[in-house]
């Protein structure tokens, strides 16, 4: 496949995405206990709340890192808002105990700079590409690496092109 071939597309639904960040929940609920979860922003805050609910945990911080440009392509990453220091200190201070949630892995580049901070919590995502999947510990579902996922807060309703069609 060429590089200018467009990515295969993922669209998610909100009935989808609620289900899938529930299986990630029953997933983890036997590697706890979390004392907290620590969200990445944006794209982590939707599953984040649902795991919190589902495996009781009060306690969430976010940390922001932007990882993607105005064009969709992702760029450097920028901290935006480092985890904070009752976070850091909570357990033994490396992590332990806290639970890192995001709704995806690309590249694991996110994952990475997170890890540097927490390199004991345990990190899962809802969805994840095969270069990201090394960064992370659980994951529900894996896609390919030329995959653009459209999460249900990204879209509004439209047609969609049949599968078929876009191989022509």
């Amino acid at each position: 496949m060429s590089s200018s071939a467009p990515p295969k597309a993922f669209p998610v639904s909100w009935d989808q995405f609620h289900r899938d960040a529930r299986a990630l929940a029953w997933r983890l609920a036997d590697k706890g206990p979390f004392h907290a979860i620590v969200c990445i922003t944006r794209g982590g805050l939707v599953p984040a709340a649902i795991v919190a609910r589902e495996l009781n945990v009060r306690l969430i911080e976010t940390v922001c890192v932007a990882s993607y440009d105005h064009d969709d392509k992702q760029g450097a990453l920028t901290v935006i808002k480092e985890i904070g220091a009752h976070i850091r200190a909570h357990g033994n201070g490396k992590g332990k105990g806290i639970l890192v949630v995001d709704d995806l892995t690309d590249t694991g580049k996110t994952a990475k700079v997170i890890r540097e901070m927490l390199p004991e919590a345990h990190f899962a995502t809802v969805y994840a590409k095969p270069a990201g999947v090394p960064t992370i510990d659980t994951f529900i579902t894996e896609v390919s690496q030329d995959t653009w996922i459209y999460f249900p807060w990204d879209m509004g309703l439209s047609y969609q092109e049949p599968i078929a069609k876009g191989a022509e």
